[in-house]
């Protein structure tokens, strides 16, 4: 075991979380039997139960003494799954590595698995349909891209969040795919096939919502509950994983590995579930609702990820704080004290938003993405100035961004022409002269005005024209 971890790779990678009812028959949940007085319990789990990290456990009694005492009794091995079913992970997967982090940092190994394999078989965990199929060239482009985005993040936490004088445990990333490519069907189905019952299969509430539905399940999609199984077995007799964690719609998921892993080697292993992030109408957020808020900068900026945790509704900001960021709960309450003294101050979301912001794209990123608050929201030139083109085109995404020459005795109308952003004729220049026209957040209502520096045109070489209220063209321009 020693060995194997020795071998184990330093960062991470899988894709995320998703949430299912909780079964009280056979599972149990945390915050109930963690307000127990027990030496036991004072721990990891327990603190992130306090968090609200933590839902439920299966075996059902695992979390009020057989899991504890096992993180207590030295580093175990934690593992979490990731299909990557996009290019990118969202904000509904932040808080399982969130839960990643979280163990890393109480000194136990993590294992972030990359579902090459199954991602190309679809899970049907909270889906009314199957998945579209993805190729496998599809698969590997996403899995690229994950990869680099939670090695990233870990990155992050470890140099901005971890206590340094603590020891943290390793991060694995996995591909499943490396221990699928060589099996047959006929082979794997012998192997790992004879070991699950059709009866315990099909009363899964994943199975069953979908066999109730018009389009049914597909084999294909009805044997996923099989490879994830498979998976954490594989996980176990490798590196001695014992713990599965996963968002609250993979319970079903989950109990097939530990029944399966029972029958075949007798291990004692365990399950342990987050709950499921939602909007603030209570969707889920990820790729199938539409909703994502993805954690990669080319499909959500810096500043958009920061305005989305700031403008969170103020019910939900304390359970956020605790969610998603590291900051002890005392302090927490202290935000929160302070918050009420003063709402209009917005403390509390300011902070949510950015140690997020900090933890998923680093110092820089939050810088960023104040840069764009101030030079959007508090029209501030000098924000603007200090704005790199990307940051502008992040900021102002679906504005046309055009690189031109710069002539001399180029006029506020030339400009406004040479970019569209007026109507041609008389009627263009009518609306430059009633002051439709904003540049660099300055109103100009003289349409023969030669473009002058550093007032038009910024030390950067930018100019952001407004049209309106919510037009913008930005012009980049190069010198002759």
């Amino acid at each position: 075991m020693a060995a194997s971890m020795a071998r184990t790779c330093r960062y991470l990678s899988r894709h995320g979380s998703c949430i299912l009812p909780r079964r009280t028959n056979v599972c149990f949940t945390l915050r109930s039997k963690f307000h127990c007085s027990s030496p036991a319990h004072n721990g990891l789990l327990f603190s992130l139960n306090k968090r609200g990290i933590l839902k439920d456990s299966f075996p059902e009694d695992a979390a009020q003494d057989r899991l504890p005492r096992l993180l207590k009794s030295g580093a175990q091995t934690v593992y979490c799954g990731f299909d990557p079913t996009a290019d990118s992970l969202h904000v509904g997967n932040l808080l399982a590595i969130i839960g990643l982090l979280h163990f890393r940092s109480a000194g136990h190994h993590v294992l972030a698995v990359l579902g090459g394999a199954t991602a190309q078989i679809g899970d049907p965990s909270g889906k009314t349909s199957e998945r579209e199929r993805l190729s496998a060239d599809a698969v590997e482009a996403n899995t690229r891209s994950i990869r680099e985005s939670i090695h990233r993040i870990f990155t992050n936490h470890e140099l901005h969040f971890q206590d340094s004088s603590r020891k943290m445990g390793t991060v694995t990333v996995l591909n499943n795919l490396s221990w699928y490519k060589d099996w047959g069907v006929v082979g794997f189905l012998s192997e790992a096939g004879r070991h699950f019952r059709m009866g315990t299969m099909l009363s899964r509430h994943s199975v069953q919502s979908r066999l109730k539905g018009a389009d049914g399940m597909s084999l294909t999609e009805f044997t996923y509950q099989v490879f994830q199984a498979y998976d954490f077995h594989h996980l176990n007799q490798i590196y001695g994983c014992k713990i599965q964690l996963g968002g609250t719609d993979q319970l079903g998921n989950v109990m097939s590995g530990h029944e399966y892993i029972h029958k075949v080697s007798g291990e004692e292993v365990y399950g342990l579930t987050i709950p499921l992030v939602t909007s603030s109408v209570g969707d889920k957020l990820g790729k199938t609702a539409g909703n994502a808020v993805w954690l990669n900068r080319d499909k959500t900026s810096p500043f958009e990820l920061y305005q989305f945790f700031l403008r969170q509704p103020d019910a939900s900001v304390e359970g956020h704080l605790k969610l998603f960021t590291f900051l002890p709960l005392a302090e927490v309450e202290r935000l929160m004290e302070q918050q009420r003294a003063d709402p209009g101050k917005r403390l509390a979301h300011k902070r949510l938003a950015a140690e997020v912001t900090k933890l998923v794209h680093g110092k820089e990123g939050l810088e960023s993405a104040k840069r764009c608050t101030n030079a959007l929201y508090h029209s501030s030139v000098q924000a603007l100035e200090e704005m790199s083109d990307e940051e502008l085109q992040e900021l102002f995404r679906e504005a046309p961004f055009h690189e031109l020459l710069l002539e001399p005795g180029t006029t506020v109308i030339d400009a406004c022409r040479r970019v569209s952003a007026i109507p041609e004729g008389p009627r263009g220049y009518q609306m430059v002269l009633e002051g439709a026209v904003w540049i660099n957040h300055r109103r100009t209502d003289n349409p023969e005005q030669v473009l002058i520096p550093k007032l038009h045109i910024l030390s950067n070489g930018l100019t952001l024209f407004r049209v309106g209220k919510r037009n913008f063209y930005i012009i980049k321009w190069l010198s002759l």
